[in-house]
């Protein structure tokens, strides 16, 4: 991230959240995400060249038989079709989304931004993604901090990220930052969760949505 840490945003608050500022984490729209995803949306939110993208970097990524979990899970996970996997679980905010995706073993609903702590036991997952929508988490470092509990060692996390995203629920730095503050960002998230060998690479297809990843390992 630059050092600027203030740029773009005009709140003069002092404390912070994890050393970053608190008021990189306001959203426009405070009312419950429970209000906001209500209603399921059965769409595609970035391009269909970069969802083809995302899928073809999974299949380098997860190994066969991995036990995965797809945190903010909707009703497509991009998995490849014809890769064997064991347990998939999703969370997600909306239960029928989730019902609709097939390649999910099981699914629950959850909150993240009100509760960060996962469900899930210790040491369950060999693979864990995040996709387009970690700009929505005011409460980031938690969450990765429950989800590296949830992960055997040698684990690794895949965050893919795009530049759209619904402006009233994504928080304030992912509407001020630049694209490579925004991924500088999210490798800080998983450097103060405790992950190692953080990585980033750009997938992005041309003339398409961008495509950035960012990985972490436990």
């Amino acid at each position: 991230m630059s050092d600027n840490t203030d740029a773009g945003l005009t709140s003069a608050e002092s404390e912070t959240h994890y050393g970053l500022p608190n008021a990189w984490f306001v959203c426009a729209d405070e009312a419950p995400d429970e209000e906001f995803y209500q209603t399921p949306r059965m769409v595609a939110h970035i391009d269909e060249a970069t969802l083809m993208a995302l899928t073809e970097f999974y299949r380098s990524f997860i190994p066969a038989q991995s036990d995965v979990l797809d945190l903010m899970s909707s009703w497509i996970s991009h998995l490849p079709d014809d890769l064997p996997l064991g347990r998939v679980a999703g969370s997600g905010m909306n239960a029928d989304e989730l019902a609709a995706n097939a390649q999910l073993t099981e699914w629950s609903v959850q909150n993240l931004n009100e509760q960060p702590t996962l469900s899930y036991a210790s040491a369950s997952f060999d693979r864990v993604l995040i996709v387009v929508s970690i700009q929505y988490l005011r409460r980031p470092i938690d969450v990765l901090l429950s989800v590296y509990n949830s992960m055997r060692e040698g684990a690794e996390i895949a965050i893919a990220m795009s530049h759209r995203l619904f402006p009233t629920k994504a928080i304030a730095a992912f509407q001020s930052l630049s694209a490579e503050d925004r991924v500088n960002l999210v490798r800080y998230y998983l450097e103060k969760a405790g992950f190692q060998e953080i990585e980033q690479i750009d997938c992005s297809p041309a003339n398409a949505d961008p495509l950035w990843i960012v990985t972490g390992k436990k």
